[in-house]
């Protein structure tokens, strides 16, 4: 049987983020809100213990946290038709002494999409974005999220509240956009969701290649979006996308160092993640409009299905890599299809395709395109070139783990250069 604590825990991971959504349509505040969150998981704590675990704790959280609400409207002494239409709202919802327990868990689908479109209103800047969509329906804290993105938590504190205030100000709706905006919005809260994945998956700084726990936190939010959008197959291509990146996570490094996708040890995919994400590609497809994340998705499910390197069908992914970039002419598709064009047309071929784009504008500093030029250059014996690359690469990249990637590559090419030499050739 839980004990209290977990029991607590255990409500605030699984049910917090259609709480505070519920919460906030009826304050009309994010501040409001987490206050009443956070004083009625206190309260769960200091009540659970000695009278037990409610039969349904989310809806005690929630009669709690209305009942905090309403304290709240009545210390502010906020104007009448306010506190009146609060206090109405709140008690159409919870009797204070006999409230139904069946009615309070019912879910609030329609409040969770209304916040997750606040959150990632085109107003607020990415950073706010983010902040503001693992504050409220992740649940995370400040701190969590500043440890998270290796900021300091007054940095990240500030982030929120400017976000907040930016709701506040320009009169963001807390509501679901009309029909004909609704697709542009939702790719707004598709790419934030995918860009915490990212994070997760590749940390642009540090020392960790992976930081799980965003990871973990962008597939629950991308199950979220699956739930309340459910026809929508750019959001199971994303839930698929993430989860079949997912799956190679624990081979991804090994012994602190980076092990390449053409290296990694399969065996230690995770095969559950993997017949997920399958599963939900087909979803996708099946429905009939082709989108970028599902272009993606397919991408990674032809990895996923290869049984080594050498199998991978690197032509078709180069083919998905060429209809992405109908969608989305970004240099970094463009340098994917370039690294596929080398290993199904020909080295030199892919060299091309990648020297056609040249080191200029978002590609520049961007280190994986004179890392993938690196490579290919070593593959083809053209030793000075990949050293001169291999440099710029980790004079580039933020990561500590693919720094140390870098120089093991350079000194691997380096080698090779002293070999050459001592053989006269």
């Amino acid at each position: 049987m839980l004990d209290a604590r977990t029991a607590v825990e255990s409500v605030f991971r699984e049910e917090s983020g259609r709480i505070i959504a519920t919460l906030i349509r009826i304050s009309g505040s994010f501040d409001r809100a987490e206050e009443a969150l956070q004083e009625a998981f206190a309260s769960a704590l200091a009540h659970w213990p000695a009278k037990g675990i409610p039969q349904n704790p989310g809806a005690w959280i929630t009669a709690a946290a209305h009942r905090k609400l309403i304290d709240q409207s009545r210390r502010e002494r906020t104007k009448r038709e306010k506190q009146d239409s609060l206090l109405h709202a709140t008690a159409a919802a919870i009797p204070r002494d006999n409230f139904d327990l069946e009615e309070m868990s019912m879910p609030f689908p329609d409040d969770r999409l209304r916040l997750i479109f606040t959150c990632c209103h085109p107003a607020l800047n990415r950073e706010g974005q983010v902040a503001l969509t693992l504050r409220t329906l992740g649940g995370l804290s400040t701190a969590e999220i500043a440890k998270a993105f290796l900021l300091p938590e007054p940095t990240m504190a500030q982030r929120l509240v400017r976000a907040k205030r930016k709701i506040q100000e320009a009169h963001i709706p807390y509501a679901v956009p009309p029909p004909h905006r609704l697709a542009e919005r939702l790719t707004s809260v598709q790419a934030v969701v995918y860009l915490i994945f990212n994070e997760g998956y590749s940390a642009a700084t540090g020392d960790r290649l992976v930081r799980r726990d965003l990871c973990l936190e962008a597939i629950r939010l991308g199950r979220v979006l699956c739930e309340l959008v459910p026809e929508e197959p750019e959001n199971i291509a994303l839930l698929a996308l993430m989860l079949l990146h997912d799956s190679r996570r624990d081979a991804r490094v090994s012994n602190g160092q980076l092990v390449t996708l053409e290296e990694q040890d399969r065996s230690l995919w995770d095969e559950s993640e993997i017949s997920e994400g399958l599963g939900l590609v087909e979803q996708a497809l099946h429905l009939g409009r082709a989108g970028p994340y599902q272009l993606q998705a397919a991408i990674a499910a032809l990895h996923a299905q290869s049984k080594s390197a050498r199998d991978t069908d690197w032509p078709q992914i180069a083919a998905l890599y060429g209809k992405l970039l109908e969608f989305n002419s970004s240099s970094v598709i463009a340098l994917n299809r370039a690294v596929a064009i080398a290993m199904s047309a020909g080295l030199e071929a892919g060299l091309q395709a990648i020297d056609a784009l040249g080191p200029s504008g978002e590609l520049e500093k961007y280190y994986l395109f004179h890392a993938a030029r690196a490579d290919i250059l070593f593959r083809m014996d053209r030793l000075e070139e990949a050293a001169m690359a291999y440099r710029t690469a980790s004079g580039l990249a933020g990561n500590r783990i693919e720094q140390d990637f870098l120089a093991r590559r350079l000194a691997s090419v380096e080698a090779a250069m002293r070999e050459r030499q001592a053989h006269g050739s």
